[in-house]
């Protein structure tokens, strides 16, 4: 074969060689777009999801119906101040994941933002199937708080820090669940509305002239876990004992509040508790005959005892609510209550060796 045809040849062979490359390089390319496993910024629909975040509370009612004297306007404006960063539709941060709809309901795509805003929208590159979306919001600030289970969509929840006694938690978590489908070639809108899973007691007590030197709150009876996606909570065998935070006293007033942020009590009737969404007086509930949530005084005395009381509350604490509940004091740091709905007993002389961790 001479030169020239030997050139012709090799030639030939070259474009034939980088035709089977591309051919190979579009199959790749194929696979990969078709595969749900793989990066999902490279091939899918375009989705823009809208997050907002509604609080649904009762904190302004709550205040003006049980904070109503002068003195108790004042002490309304320092709950305000206190709660804050709880009851409020400001999302510091969001975690949004969407899963599959079929199997173990794995995670298909995840992403995380800084949001610092009451709303925003996210241009998301989606493949065309449906899904199971969940979002939370205002975790990372919380350490009481984390996400886990993740993973896998009906194992994805809230957990609360497993210890016998706790801190209160610190800012207002929301949360949402919404099935969605991704269609091809369509310019799609998502709309989600997160709500608020967890909630707030306050204690308010008229000391009547007593000596309050010493004397701590607790709270107890509240879900240790929220599930996302079914938006129900979850109740240890034994509930832990939240420290409650004292408000900065007021002046020209004697009286105390101590407040707690945590997660809801059970519900009168033994169905599961649920999260609160915008539906008709979601806070009003009748009173059952047990307890549900506890309310824990210990007062010192002068002669080195310590007098506890329990006031044990029939009514349920709800997501997004603030329940506010006034109390006296009387001889020997024995804490009274009007209310039928709120029970005491007292144990005088009480020792720290006995410490009372209800079953609620």
């Amino acid at each position: 074969m001479n030169r020239q045809n030997t050139a012709y040849v090799t030639k030939k062979l070259q474009h034939i060689a980088s035709a089977v490359c591309w051919g190979v390089v579009l199959s790749i390319s194929l696979v990969a777009c078709s595969t749900i496993d793989d990066d999902l910024s490279d091939c899918g629909e375009q989705a823009k999801m809208e997050y907002e975040l509604r609080l649904v509370t009762n904190m302004t009612t709550e205040l003006k119906t049980q904070l109503t004297t002068k003195t108790d306007l004042n002490i309304a404006q320092a709950l305000r101040t206190h709660l804050s960063d709880v009851f409020t539709d400001f999302a510091h941060d969001v975690d949004l994941s969407f899963y599959d709809t079929q199997g173990d309901s794995a995670r298909l795509q995840h992403n995380e933002h800084i949001m610092d805003a009451n709303q925003a929208s996210y241009e998301l590159n989606l493949p065309m199937r449906q899904y199971m979306h969940l979002a939370t919001a205002n975790i990372l600030d919380n350490n009481l708080v984390t996400l886990e289970g993740d993973d896998n969509c009906h194992t994805s929840r809230l957990q609360q820090i497993d210890r016998d006694t706790i801190d209160s938690h610190t800012t207002g978590i929301f949360t949402a669940r919404q099935p969605m489908e991704v269609l091809e070639n369509e310019n799609q809108n998502f709309n989600v509305h997160l709500y608020m899973a967890n909630c707030s007691a306050t204690l308010v007590i008229d000391p009547q002239g007593h000596d309050t030197e010493g004397i701590q709150t607790y709270s107890t009876g509240f879900a240790t876990s929220f599930n996302i996606c079914d938006s129900t909570y979850s109740f240890s065998e034994k509930s832990p004992v939240m420290r409650t935070i004292r408000l900065n006293q007021i002046e020209s007033s004697d009286e105390l509040s101590f407040c707690s942020v945590s997660f809801p009590s059970r519900e009168v009737k033994l169905s599961a508790t649920r999260t609160i969404i915008e539906t008709e007086d979601p806070f009003i509930a009748q009173p059952g005959e047990d307890a549900l949530w506890e309310f824990h005084v210990y007062v010192p005395q002068s002669d080195g005892t310590i007098t506890e009381s329990i006031l044990r509350v029939k009514e349920p604490l709800r997501a997004g609510q603030l329940k506010i509940i006034k109390v006296k004091m009387g001889d020997n740091g024995v804490i009274e209550s009007d209310s039928p709905e709120v029970g005491v007993s007292v144990t005088l002389d009480w020792k720290p060796g006995g410490t009372y961790n209800p079953e609620i």
